[in-house]
Parts: structure tokens; sequence; C-alpha cells
């Protein structure tokens, strides 16, 4: 993986709701109340922006704090958020602040990288910038993991996320694989000479991969590397 490290995104403002329901694939009407002391916190949900072509610039684990919104992300990817968002704002009363992300309100106790592997082994996808724009949430399963709420009106892309899943259009999945030697986010997958999707996630031999469904069954490779599909729990 990546650099594992993360960062939080404050925001805050008499516009930071309004603001961050117009901009996340999450209803934040659903988020949990704040919790009465920081060992109770709530679970944070998981949401996603994307841009006006219905790609995902980034996900984020989203909670409430007492006066306003936590949004925790990769650290290389938070000051690019930041004045994306800033750009957006116009007339909104909201302001951001990045601070260093405490992991522990995600049950990581250890290294950020073993929480990844986690993830990963759930099927639930990781952006980093070199994947940042580069897939719908459909390609990601997004719809799948309940991070996408196609019930709480307009947000940047929303009309394409939503032709999408109505037509039934998305035929290229995030799948798990194992390989038979280590590959890198980034890596090009091949059905013989054929490209034919991306490494999304990768930790040591177990990976992610945005594939084509009716080829995650074929013999498909990185190079001269061998991959292996692997169920998820939610396919």
């Amino acid at each position: 993986m990546p650099n594992t490290s993360y960062s939080c995104i404050v925001v805050r403002g008499d516009d930071a709701f309004e603001y961050l329901q117009g901009q996340l694939t999450s209803d934040l009407r659903l988020l949990p109340h704040v919790a009465n002391t920081h060992e109770n916190r709530r679970e944070p949900i998981v949401s996603a922006w994307c841009n006006p072509k219905g790609r995902v610039i980034c996900l984020i684990r989203l909670q409430r704090i007492e006066d306003g919104f936590e949004l925790t992300l990769p650290t290389e990817l938070a000051e690019v958020v930041v004045k994306r968002l800033q750009t957006f704002r116009f007339r909104a009363k909201v302001e951001f602040d990045i601070q260093p992300a405490d992991m522990q309100a995600f049950g990581v106790a250890g290294l950020s990288e073993d929480w990844c592997r986690q993830n990963l082994l759930a099927g639930i996808p990781e952006i980093w910038q070199a994947q940042s724009e580069q897939f719908t949430p459909h390609m990601l399963n997004l719809d799948l993991l309940d991070i996408v709420n196609l019930d709480k009106g307009c947000y940047p892309g929303q009309e394409i996320v939503a032709r999408t899943h109505y037509r039934g259009a998305s035929k290229r999945r995030l799948l798990r694989f194992e390989s038979t030697e280590p590959v890198f986010p980034g890596d090009k997958v091949y059905d013989g000479e054929q490209k034919v999707g991306d490494v999304v996630n990768a930790i040591g031999n177990d990976l992610l991969a945005v594939v084509p469904l009716d080829k995650a069954d074929n013999k498909l490779t990185v190079g001269d590397i061998v991959l292996t599909s692997q169920d998820l729990p939610y396919l």
C-alpha cells in the first residue's frame, strides 16, 4: 500500500451540514449523534465524494463531533480535497481544518496497515492519490457497501451514479484476488494479451482489482503473475 498515514478534515460552520449533504454520497441525516464520551464515540460511516463525471475523488470516514463533522482520509489526499471543497463553498458558512487522525476511533490500536488489510479482505476499497477520479462508485462496489444513498438528493455526479444503478449498466466490479507474487496498486490486469482491469489496493499477495464480471474466473495475470479469484462477503 502507499503511505498509510491518515488525516482528519474538521468541518465547522453554520452551513456545514447542508454543504456536506450536497457534496457526499451518504445521507448525513443517518449519521449517529455525538456520543457523550470519547470512549463511546459512534462508529463512523464511509462516504464518497465524486466529481461531476461520477468518478470517486476520495473515500472518507465520516462522523459527527460536537461542533461539526470529521472527515478522515489518507493524508496524501487531505490538502487537495480541502482546496477543492473550498472552490465549491461559494457563500456557505463553512470552514475546514486539517488535523492528525485519531485512528483509535476506528478501533486501530496498532499499525494502520493492519486495518487496511482487514478492509481489503472484506472488500472495502481505499482510494489513494493515484486512484483518485479513476473509478465510478459502482466499479468500487460502493452501492453494495451502502456507501451510496440513492434517495438523498443531489451531489456531484449523482445523475450518472443513479443512471448506472437503475439501468444495471455496471459491467466492471471490484473483486478480490490472491497473486502468486506481490503486485502493486495501479498495475494492469490482463486476460491473455488483452488489458481488462486495474489493481486498486494490494498488500502482500492479497489484492482488490476492478475487472469485468464475465472475466473474473479467467486466467487473469499482472505481467507473469497469476491471479486467483477469492470470495467477497457481500457478493
